[in-house]
């Protein structure tokens, strides 16, 4: 399933296969692999795809149907925007 996000999410954004590859700096028979599912996808480079179509790793992991990123707080850790609006909420009140 992983193979099918990461390939619709590069063909609805008009990339080829070559430009991802390049961005994440491993060769285009790698890239192509991961998205036959040939290959699995090392956390790094998933890390960096997601950070490339600004969404989390749980989206492309389909955990998720929402596509937005999470932020990182001032504490470094990350969390979703939806949380954020709570406790921002809360913290007013």
């Amino acid at each position: 399933m992983l193979k099918t996000r990461i390939k619709d999410l590069r063909e609805d954004n008009d990339y080829n296969q070559s430009q991802i590859s390049n961005f994440l700096n491993i060769s285009q028979v790698a890239y192509s692999y991961y998205e036959l599912g040939r290959r699995s996808i090392p956390l790094e480079i998933l890390c960096k795809i997601a950070d490339f179509y600004q969404t989390s790793v749980d989206y492309l992991l389909y955990r998720t149907d929402v596509m937005k990123s999470y932020s990182k707080s001032k504490t470094g850790l990350i969390i979703s925007e939806d949380v954020m609006k709570v406790a921002k909420k809360n913290k007013a009140s």
